[in-house]
């Protein structure tokens, strides 16, 4: 149960945030100049990929969609719901000269060797579906390789409610929601309505046992300072990163 409730939380969540302009850390800044799908997936990745048909789901500007395409993948499909990002993955693979091996768009329809998804599955409304959605656009001997994360339980689990360590665990999920309501315009009114599902370890693979697939590789990489604490008893307090392999049952 939260500990801290009502304007007392609001008005610390505020302090604390320097009035909404700290939040949850820009992850991102852990790759650049590095290549994210490398560091999450393995620098085998890509002999699997070549002359592959693969596709990005939540593939959002497209950078790793181009980098797969760049690295030898026969086609590359990126799959989002947002139009401008999709426009900006367009541009992207312009630039770098792949435009003929990329396509992005909302919805595909036909069946591929890989399917790829990164830093998602804490956000997707409907994991259960989007699982089930995956299953119908992968190939029998197909694989989906995901990796997200932080999990709920870790330290920065809350992600922009996490303005200091376990703020989304300690502070009343109403409190929450309307300290973040001063700073964002969604009209978001749950956490579960700005866009986190409180993905656990446990409830991806409850989700998973519940669909057409199983999983084949699942890795619980730890946070560096906590690694020597951490067991399948801990996992949700310690774990960092999900990385998973998914194949068809």
């Amino acid at each position: 149960m939260p500990l801290i409730g009502g304007k007392l939380a609001v008005r610390l969540l505020d302090r604390v945030s320097r009035h909404g302009t700290v939040g949850y850390p820009d992850v991102a800044t852990a790759y650049l100049g590095k290549s994210k799908i490398e560091i999450l997936l393995g620098s085998s990745i890509w002999d699997e990929f070549r002359n592959r048909d693969v596709i990005d789901f939540g593939c959002g500007d497209g950078a790793e969609a181009v980098e797969i395409a760049m690295r030898g993948a026969r086609r590359v499909i990126g799959i989002d719901i947002r139009r401008k990002a999709l426009e900006g993955a367009c541009a992207r693979a312009r630039q770098a000269r792949v435009s003929e091996k990329c396509v992005f768009v909302a919805e595909w329809h036909e069946p591929v060797d890989y399917i790829v998804s990164l830093d998602a599955f804490e956000h997707f409304a409907d994991p259960a579906a989007i699982l089930k959605t995956m299953h119908r656009l992968l190939k029998p001997e197909g694989a989906i390789l995901t990796s997200f994360g932080p999990i709920w339980r870790h330290p920065l689990g809350g992600h922009i409610y996490s303005v200091f360590p376990y703020a989304h665990l300690l502070i009343s999920e109403n409190a929450l929601v309307r300290w973040r309501s001063q700073y964002k315009t969604d009209g978001a009114t749950s956490i579960e309505g700005s866009g986190l599902n409180r993905m656990t370890i446990r409830r991806f693979e409850r989700y998973v046992a519940a669909s057409p697939l199983r999983i084949e590789r699942l890795e619980a990489v730890p946070i560096r300072r906590l690694r020597r604490i951490a067991n399948r008893f801990t996992r949700e307090f310690t774990t960092a990163t999900v990385r998973c392999r998914l194949v068809p049952r």
